[in-house]
């Protein structure tokens, strides 16, 4: 079977990897489907940064603020999709390229993880939902990262659904949710990936970058946009999105805003953490270091022909 070339571009945030995409994509005839679980949402364009028409410059790109936030959409359901997606790229006669920070996704695409459904205990799932609640996201992440420090790895302290869900699996099952997916991989991936990291060899100026997006987001209106989704008083996935959560003690008067910026920028900048240790595990990222070269679109398109993309 002759695999499909698809291009990821990967990293933590902050780090560039929407206009990389952006300028591959123009110079190979691309299109872009975006792997981050919260630009697939509707009311959330400024806190998960997804690109405005204008950043995109007729790059067409899929995935993107497609739900609303209060629908259910599992990562079974993204693979499915973005699979679809590729179909339809191709059908086209355009190239593939797949760009984001959310490692569970481009993981269990790139692998072709398939996904089975599994027994519910609704009990179960309301005290873990409690004890969250009571203890908060950074708590059970700590907790979480005990018996299964990958999956903890790719999990924001936000995301309250899919921590609840690691530990209900492997309370209910005993293997842990990270396991579940390595043996779930039942077919060959019909994907050739060439993955691309983007990062900084100076930590300290990724984080730069993060304070000063987060300004940006302020200029841009993220306030108001996190004071809709706090007065929309649904309790979903896209509810807990960074960006947003961290305004709601604001809202109740209960921080001041400088704190609840400074939350959001030490969140940003923990997820950006978790987001880099995840990459590190796949010894097939190629990682370019934006501190250390001058060309960054260069740079990708030599590891692309040093790994035989062009071939």
């Amino acid at each position: 079977m002759e695999k499909i070339p698809v291009i990821a571009v990967v990293g933590p945030t902050a780090s560039g990897k929407t206009g990389l995409a952006i300028e591959l994509a123009k110079e190979l005839d691309a299109e872009i489907i975006s792997f981050d679980s919260m630009q697939i949402y509707k009311g959330m364009h400024i806190a998960s940064a997804a690109p405005d028409t204008e950043e995109m410059q007729g790059v067409a790109h899929h995935l993107i603020e497609f739900l609303n936030p209060d629908q259910s959409f599992s990562v079974a359901d993204f693979v499915k999709i973005a699979k679809e997606k590729v179909q339809d790229i191709l059908s086209r006669g355009k190239r593939v390229i797949i760009a984001g920070g959310t490692g569970l996704y481009v993981n269990s695409f790139l692998n072709n993880i398939s996904f089975s459904e599994e027994e519910q205990n609704p009990e179960l799932r309301q005290k873990l939902n409690n004890e969250f609640d009571t203890v908060g996201g950074e708590e059970m992440l700590k907790k979480l990262s005990e018996f299964d420090p990958i999956t903890a790895a790719s999990l924001h302290p936000n995301n309250k659904k899919r921590i609840v869900r690691a530990f209900e699996i492997y309370i209910s099952t005993g293997t842990t949710m990270a396991e579940q997916i390595e043996k779930s991989t039942s077919e060959e991936s019909p994907y050739k990936p060439f993955i691309i990291g983007l990062t900084y060899e100076n930590r300290e100026e990724l984080y730069g970058r993060i304070n000063k997006r987060v300004d940006i987001m302020l200029q841009n209106g993220l306030l108001n946009e996190a004071l809709q989704m706090y007065n929309s008083n649904n309790s979903s996935t896209a509810v807990q999105a960074i960006g947003h959560k961290e305004f709601f003690p604001y809202f109740k008067e209960e921080i001041s805003l400088e704190e609840a910026v400074e939350n959001l920028k030490r969140e940003t900048r923990r997820y950006a953490k978790r987001q880099l240790t995840w990459f590190r595990r796949d010894e097939r990222v190629n990682w370019i270091y934006r501190d250390k070269e001058s060309d960054i679109l260069l740079a990708a398109k030599k590891i692309l022909e040093r790994n035989g993309y062009f071939g």
